[in-house]
C-alpha cells in the first residue's frame, strides 16, 4: 500500500446544522447524529490514511464556509468540494470568493435529488459549467444510473472540465446488475477528462449480507474503461456506516485491488486524487 493514503470522499454533518432533515428518514436512523473531524479521525489513523477531502452535503453557501473552517483546523482535511449556484448570474462570483482559500478544490450539485433527470443539461446549468470549464475547476457528478447517459454529452460539451463520477453513478450492485449502467459507463470512460471514485459501493449492495466479491465485477469495469490513473478511492463515511465500518470499507477496496502492481494502487489510493483536485 502506498505510504501517502488519500480518501477523496467524505462529509460530515450537524443535526439541525443547514437542512438534514433526510436523516430523519427510518432507514437513515443509524446515521442520525453528529459526524465531525474528531469523529473521523480515530478511523483515518486506525486504516493509515494521511488525508481526506470534504465533499458537500447542501446547496448552501454556509456549508462551504463551515467546511472550510474544519480544514483551517485539520491539516488533514486537504480539500474542500462545496457547491456554488451554477444556475445563478453570481455563479462566477461566488466561485471566485471559495477559490481564494486554495483549500476550496471542487464544485458539486447533488443532481440526484433534482425531480427532472435532464437537470445537468439545462441552458442555465451548462452556462455555470462552463465558468468551471474556463477555470479547469474540478466538479463532481453525483448521478444515479439514470442520469449516466448525459456523463459523455457532459464529456463532449466541456473537454476541457475536469470531471469525475461519485461513486460509479450508483450501479444495482445489491441485484448484481449492469444492465443499462455499463454502456453509459463505458461510453463517459470514453472521455479523458472524466474520472471515477471508486466509493458508495457498499450502500448500493445489500447492506447486511455484502462482501467484496459482490464488489469486485464493478471494481472490475472501472479498472478496465478508467484504468488507475482515473480512478480514486473514497470512503463516504459516514453514509458507508449503513452498510459497514470505515475499516471494513476500505479493507474491501483493497481486497479488490491486490492484484494490482504497488505503483497502479498508489494511483487509486492517492495519485489520481491529487492530480484530480490539484492538492498541495
Amino acid at each position: 500500500m502506498p505510504s501517502k493514503i488519500i480518501d477523496a470522499h467524505q462529509h460530515f454533518w450537524e443535526l439541525g446544522r443547514f437542512d438534514t432533515r433526510w436523516l430523519q428518514a427510518p432507514r437513515h436512523q443509524m446515521i442520525c447524529r453528529d459526524y465531525r473531524p474528531e469523529h473521523l479521525k480515530p478511523l483515518i489513523d486506525a486504516a493509515g490514511i494521511s488525508r481526506t477531502i470534504f465533499v458537500q452535503t447542501q446547496h448552501n453557501l454556509d456549508e462551504n464556509r463551515w467546511a472550510l473552517d474544519f480544514a483551517r483546523q485539520n491539516d488533514w482535511i486537504c480539500g474542500v468540494v462545496g457547491w456554488i449556484d451554477l444556475a445563478s448570474p453570481e455563479c462566477e462570483a461566488q466561485l471566485a470568493e471559495f477559490r481564494a482559500n486554495p483549500k476550496f478544490v471542487g464544485v458539486r450539485h447533488i443532481v440526484q435529488d433534482e425531480l427532472d433527470d435532464d437537470f445537468i443539461i439545462r441552458p442555465e446549468l451548462l452556462r455555470g459549467l462552463r465558468v468551471l470549464e474556463r477555470q479547469r475547476f474540478p466538479f463532481d457528478l453525483l448521478f444515479y444510473v439514470k442520469h449516466l447517459r448525459h456523463a459523455a454529452t457532459l464529456g463532449r460539451e466541456l473537454p476541457e472540465l475536469p470531471m469525475v463520477l461519485d461513486h460509479l453513478a450508483k450501479p444495482v450492485i445489491k441485484e448484481q446488475r449492469m444492465d443499462s449502467w455499463e454502456e453509459h459507463f463505458r461510453a463517459a470512460a470514453a472521455f479523458p477528462n472524466i474520472c471515477c471514485k471508486l466509493s458508495g459501493m457498499v450502500t448500493e449492495a445489500d447492506w447486511d449480507t455484502w462482501e467484496p466479491g459482490d464488489l469486485q465485477p464493478y471494481v472490475d469495469l472501472a479498472l478496465e474503461c478508467f484504468g488507475p490513473r482515473r480512478l480514486m478511492f473514497g470512503s463516504d463515511w459516514p453514509v458507508c456506516e449503513l452498510a459497514g465500518t470505515y475499516q471494513q470499507v476500505f479493507n474491501a477496496l483493497r481486497d479488490c485491488l491486490s492484484r494490482l502492481s504497488a505503483n497502479e494502487q498508489a494511483e487509486i489510493f492517492g495519485g489520481t486524487a491529487q492530480r484530480f483536485y490539484g492538492l498541495s
